[in-house]
Protein backbone atom coordinates (compact mmCIF):
# COMPACT_ATOMS: atom_id res chain seq x y z
CA UNK A 1 0.00 0.00 0.00
CA UNK A 2 1.44 3.40 -0.93
CA UNK A 3 1.93 6.31 1.45
CA UNK A 4 -0.84 8.18 -0.36
CA UNK A 5 -3.27 5.32 0.31
CA UNK A 6 -2.47 5.47 4.03
CA UNK A 7 -2.30 9.24 4.53
CA UNK A 8 -2.52 10.19 8.21
CA UNK A 9 -5.65 11.97 9.50
CA UNK A 10 -5.69 15.75 9.16
CA UNK A 11 -4.07 18.11 11.64
CA UNK A 12 -7.36 18.78 13.43
CA UNK A 13 -7.86 15.09 14.23
CA UNK A 14 -4.26 14.80 15.39
CA UNK A 15 -4.52 17.93 17.58
CA UNK A 16 -7.70 16.62 19.21
CA UNK A 17 -5.99 13.33 20.08
CA UNK A 18 -2.98 15.15 21.53
CA UNK A 19 -5.18 17.46 23.61
CA UNK A 20 -6.89 14.42 25.14
CA UNK A 21 -3.48 13.03 26.12
CA UNK A 22 -2.30 16.41 27.36
CA UNK A 23 -5.26 16.55 29.74
CA UNK A 24 -3.96 13.39 31.44
CA UNK A 25 -0.36 14.61 31.44
CA UNK A 26 -0.66 18.23 32.62
CA UNK A 27 -4.03 18.67 34.35
CA UNK A 28 -4.34 17.39 37.92
CA UNK A 29 -6.85 14.64 38.71
CA UNK A 30 -9.68 13.91 38.64
CA UNK A 31 -9.42 13.55 34.88
CA UNK A 32 -12.58 13.99 32.84
CA UNK A 33 -11.30 11.44 30.32
CA UNK A 34 -8.32 9.08 30.32
CA UNK A 35 -7.04 8.83 26.76
CA UNK A 36 -3.42 8.37 25.82
CA UNK A 37 -4.19 5.81 23.12
CA UNK A 38 -4.68 8.61 20.60
CA UNK A 39 -1.18 9.81 21.42
CA UNK A 40 0.14 6.30 20.71
CA UNK A 41 -1.65 6.29 17.35
CA UNK A 42 -0.49 9.78 16.38
CA UNK A 43 3.13 9.08 17.43
CA UNK A 44 4.24 12.75 17.24
CA UNK A 45 7.91 13.69 17.54
CA UNK A 46 9.45 14.07 20.99
CA UNK A 47 8.90 17.83 21.03
CA UNK A 48 5.15 17.72 20.53
CA UNK A 49 4.39 19.29 23.92
CA UNK A 50 6.46 22.34 22.99
CA UNK A 51 4.23 23.15 20.01
CA UNK A 52 2.32 26.46 20.36
CA UNK A 53 -1.01 24.65 19.98
CA UNK A 54 -0.09 22.44 22.95
CA UNK A 55 0.70 25.29 25.35
CA UNK A 56 -0.87 24.06 28.63
CA UNK A 57 -2.19 27.49 29.62
CA UNK A 58 -3.11 29.04 26.27
CA UNK A 59 -5.08 26.00 25.09
CA UNK A 60 -6.57 24.88 28.41
CA UNK A 61 -10.16 25.88 27.59
CA UNK A 62 -10.08 24.08 24.22
CA UNK A 63 -8.46 21.03 25.82
CA UNK A 64 -11.23 21.01 28.42
CA UNK A 65 -13.92 21.36 25.76
CA UNK A 66 -12.41 18.45 23.81
CA UNK A 67 -12.34 16.05 26.75
CA UNK A 68 -15.80 17.15 27.93
CA UNK A 69 -17.28 16.42 24.51
CA UNK A 70 -15.64 12.98 24.41
CA UNK A 71 -16.75 12.19 27.95
CA UNK A 72 -20.34 13.20 27.19
CA UNK A 73 -20.40 10.88 24.17
CA UNK A 74 -19.01 8.01 26.22
CA UNK A 75 -21.59 8.55 28.96
CA UNK A 76 -24.28 8.52 26.27
CA UNK A 77 -22.99 5.26 24.79
CA UNK A 78 -22.90 3.54 28.19
CA UNK A 79 -26.47 4.71 28.86
CA UNK A 80 -27.68 3.46 25.46
CA UNK A 81 -25.94 0.08 25.85
CA UNK A 82 -27.70 -0.36 29.18
CA UNK A 83 -30.98 0.33 27.33
CA UNK A 84 -30.19 -2.53 24.94
CA UNK A 85 -28.88 -0.62 21.92
CA UNK A 86 -26.28 -2.74 20.11
CA UNK A 87 -24.99 -0.53 17.26
CA UNK A 88 -22.72 2.52 17.43
CA UNK A 89 -21.79 4.56 14.35
CA UNK A 90 -19.06 7.23 14.43
CA UNK A 91 -19.17 9.53 11.41
CA UNK A 92 -15.77 11.10 10.72
CA UNK A 93 -14.12 8.83 13.30
CA UNK A 94 -10.60 10.24 12.98
CA UNK A 95 -8.53 9.14 15.98
CA UNK A 96 -11.46 8.01 18.10
CA UNK A 97 -10.19 5.48 20.67
CA UNK A 98 -13.34 4.34 22.43
CA UNK A 99 -12.98 0.78 21.13
CA UNK A 100 -9.42 0.48 22.46
CA UNK A 101 -10.00 2.21 25.82
CA UNK A 102 -13.43 0.82 26.74
CA UNK A 103 -13.54 -2.72 25.30
CA UNK A 104 -15.74 -3.88 28.18
CA UNK A 105 -18.49 -1.60 26.77
CA UNK A 106 -17.54 -1.56 23.09
CA UNK A 107 -17.53 -5.37 22.83
CA UNK A 108 -21.25 -5.35 23.70
CA UNK A 109 -21.81 -3.34 20.51
CA UNK A 110 -21.15 -3.48 16.82
CA UNK A 111 -18.98 -0.37 16.41
CA UNK A 112 -18.78 1.22 12.96
CA UNK A 113 -16.10 3.86 12.42
CA UNK A 114 -16.78 5.78 9.21
CA UNK A 115 -14.03 7.87 7.63
CA UNK A 116 -12.27 8.69 4.38
CA UNK A 117 -10.44 5.68 2.87
CA UNK A 118 -6.89 6.96 3.26
CA UNK A 119 -6.87 7.93 6.97
CA UNK A 120 -9.00 4.84 7.63
CA UNK A 121 -6.30 2.62 6.09
CA UNK A 122 -3.66 4.50 8.10
CA UNK A 123 -5.56 3.88 11.34
CA UNK A 124 -6.07 0.19 10.55
CA UNK A 125 -2.32 -0.15 10.01
CA UNK A 126 -1.50 1.66 13.27
CA UNK A 127 -3.96 -0.40 15.34
CA UNK A 128 -2.41 -3.61 14.09
CA UNK A 129 1.12 -2.24 14.49
CA UNK A 130 0.47 -1.25 18.12
CA UNK A 131 -1.05 -4.62 18.97
CA UNK A 132 -4.65 -3.53 19.41
CA UNK A 133 -5.80 -5.33 16.29
CA UNK A 134 -9.31 -5.13 14.83
CA UNK A 135 -11.75 -7.23 16.91
CA UNK A 136 -14.72 -8.73 15.11
CA UNK A 137 -17.11 -6.18 16.67
CA UNK A 138 -15.12 -3.19 15.31
CA UNK A 139 -15.78 -2.24 11.69
CA UNK A 140 -13.61 0.38 9.97
CA UNK A 141 -15.84 1.58 7.14
CA UNK A 142 -14.10 3.59 4.40
CA UNK A 143 -16.41 6.08 2.67
CA UNK A 144 -15.22 8.51 0.02
CA UNK A 145 -17.39 11.51 0.91
CA UNK A 146 -15.60 13.61 -1.72
CA UNK A 147 -16.88 11.20 -4.37
CA UNK A 148 -20.37 11.36 -2.80
CA UNK A 149 -20.38 7.71 -1.77
CA UNK A 150 -23.50 6.72 0.17
CA UNK A 151 -22.29 6.09 3.73
CA UNK A 152 -25.44 4.17 4.64
CA UNK A 153 -24.86 1.70 1.79
CA UNK A 154 -21.26 1.24 2.90
CA UNK A 155 -22.47 0.73 6.48
CA UNK A 156 -24.94 -1.93 5.40
CA UNK A 157 -22.19 -3.71 3.47
CA UNK A 158 -20.14 -3.74 6.69
CA UNK A 159 -22.97 -5.39 8.62
CA UNK A 160 -25.03 -2.49 9.95
CA UNK A 161 -28.70 -3.37 10.45
CA UNK A 162 -30.87 -0.34 9.62
CA UNK A 163 -33.85 -2.10 11.18
CA UNK A 164 -32.35 -1.99 14.67
CA UNK A 165 -31.73 1.10 16.85
CA UNK A 166 -28.30 2.68 16.83
CA UNK A 167 -26.36 5.55 18.34
CA UNK A 168 -24.88 7.81 15.67
CA UNK A 169 -22.25 10.35 16.63
CA UNK A 170 -20.78 13.14 14.49
CA UNK A 171 -18.33 15.47 16.22
CA UNK A 172 -16.25 18.19 14.62
CA UNK A 173 -17.77 17.68 11.16
CA UNK A 174 -20.67 20.07 10.48
CA UNK A 175 -18.47 23.17 10.19
CA UNK A 176 -16.88 21.70 7.04
CA UNK A 177 -20.20 20.89 5.32
CA UNK A 178 -22.79 23.00 3.59
CA UNK A 179 -26.16 23.32 5.28
CA UNK A 180 -27.69 21.23 2.48
CA UNK A 181 -25.20 18.42 3.10
CA UNK A 182 -25.88 18.44 6.84
CA UNK A 183 -29.64 18.47 6.23
CA UNK A 184 -29.30 15.47 3.90
CA UNK A 185 -27.32 13.55 6.55
CA UNK A 186 -29.93 14.43 9.17
CA UNK A 187 -32.70 13.09 6.93
CA UNK A 188 -30.83 9.81 6.45
CA UNK A 189 -30.32 9.37 10.19
CA UNK A 190 -33.90 10.38 11.04
CA UNK A 191 -35.12 7.53 8.82
CA UNK A 192 -33.27 4.90 10.87
CA UNK A 193 -35.03 2.54 13.26
CA UNK A 194 -37.17 4.10 16.00
CA UNK A 195 -35.19 4.46 19.21
CA UNK A 196 -32.01 5.59 17.44
CA UNK A 197 -30.11 8.54 18.90
CA UNK A 198 -27.93 11.15 17.21
CA UNK A 199 -25.35 13.35 18.93
CA UNK A 200 -23.93 15.96 16.54
CA UNK A 201 -21.71 18.93 17.35
CA UNK A 202 -21.97 22.30 15.65
CA UNK A 203 -20.11 25.59 15.87
CA UNK A 204 -21.86 28.73 17.02
CA UNK A 205 -21.59 32.06 15.17
CA UNK A 206 -18.83 34.22 16.65
CA UNK A 207 -21.26 36.67 18.26
CA UNK A 208 -22.69 33.91 20.47
CA UNK A 209 -19.30 33.01 21.97
CA UNK A 210 -18.01 34.35 25.24
CA UNK A 211 -15.92 37.45 24.51
CA UNK A 212 -12.75 35.74 25.76
CA UNK A 213 -13.14 32.84 23.29
CA UNK A 214 -13.66 34.90 20.12
CA UNK A 215 -9.99 35.57 19.23
CA UNK A 216 -9.16 31.86 19.43
CA UNK A 217 -12.09 30.96 17.16
CA UNK A 218 -10.93 33.52 14.62
CA UNK A 219 -7.41 32.09 14.75
CA UNK A 220 -8.74 28.55 14.34
CA UNK A 221 -10.86 29.61 11.36
CA UNK A 222 -7.82 31.21 9.72
CA UNK A 223 -5.73 28.09 10.35
CA UNK A 224 -8.42 25.85 8.86
CA UNK A 225 -8.68 28.11 5.81
CA UNK A 226 -4.91 28.04 5.32
CA UNK A 227 -4.79 24.24 5.53
CA UNK A 228 -7.45 23.85 2.84
CA UNK A 229 -10.27 22.76 5.15
CA UNK A 230 -12.22 26.00 5.71
CA UNK A 231 -15.10 26.33 8.17
CA UNK A 232 -18.17 27.06 6.07
CA UNK A 233 -21.15 26.50 8.39
CA UNK A 234 -22.13 27.95 11.76
CA UNK A 235 -25.52 27.56 13.43
CA UNK A 236 -27.48 29.18 16.21
CA UNK A 237 -29.18 26.57 18.43
CA UNK A 238 -32.66 27.37 17.01
CA UNK A 239 -31.31 26.94 13.46
CA UNK A 240 -29.86 23.52 14.25
CA UNK A 241 -33.02 22.41 16.06
CA UNK A 242 -35.10 23.52 13.06
CA UNK A 243 -32.87 21.47 10.72
CA UNK A 244 -33.29 18.38 12.89
CA UNK A 245 -37.05 18.73 13.22
CA UNK A 246 -37.36 19.41 9.51
CA UNK A 247 -35.42 16.23 8.83
CA UNK A 248 -38.01 14.22 10.73
CA UNK A 249 -36.58 13.53 14.17
CA UNK A 250 -39.20 12.76 16.80
CA UNK A 251 -37.35 14.75 19.44
CA UNK A 252 -34.48 17.25 19.22
CA UNK A 253 -32.67 18.97 22.07
CA UNK A 254 -29.84 21.47 22.31
CA UNK A 255 -27.02 21.02 24.83
CA UNK A 256 -24.68 23.96 25.31
CA UNK A 257 -20.97 23.35 25.60
CA UNK A 258 -21.06 25.64 28.62
CA UNK A 259 -23.30 23.17 30.45
CA UNK A 260 -20.39 20.72 30.53
CA UNK A 261 -18.60 23.06 32.94
CA UNK A 262 -21.23 22.21 35.55
CA UNK A 263 -21.42 18.55 34.58
CA UNK A 264 -17.73 17.66 34.56
CA UNK A 265 -15.70 20.52 36.07
CA UNK A 266 -17.80 21.84 38.97
CA UNK A 267 -15.56 20.67 41.82
CA UNK A 268 -12.20 21.51 40.24
CA UNK A 269 -9.94 23.97 42.03
CA UNK A 270 -7.48 24.55 39.16
CA UNK A 271 -9.79 26.76 37.10
CA UNK A 272 -9.98 24.31 34.18
CA UNK A 273 -13.18 25.03 32.25
CA UNK A 274 -14.30 24.33 28.67
CA UNK A 275 -14.47 27.13 26.10
CA UNK A 276 -17.74 28.21 24.55
CA UNK A 277 -18.41 27.88 20.84
CA UNK A 278 -19.28 24.23 20.18
CA UNK A 279 -22.70 22.91 21.16
CA UNK A 280 -24.45 19.56 20.69
CA UNK A 281 -27.65 18.50 18.97
CA UNK A 282 -29.15 15.45 20.69
CA UNK A 283 -31.96 13.97 18.63
CA UNK A 284 -33.99 10.73 18.64
CA UNK A 285 -35.99 8.94 15.97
Amino acid sequence: MTDDQTRAPDSTAMRTALWRALHVQVDPPPHVLHDEVGLQLAAPDDGWRRRPDMDPQATSAFRAATVARSRFIEDLIVEQVDRGVTQYVILGAGLDTFAQRRPEVASRLQVFEVDQPSPQAWKRHRLVELGYGIPDWLHLVPVDFEASEDWLKQLAAAGFDAGRPAVIVSTGVTMYLTENATAATLRQIAALAPGSTLAMTFLLPTELLDEADRPALRATKESAQASGTPFISFYTPPEMLALARGAGFRDARHLSGASFAHRYFADRTDGLRPSSGEDILLATT
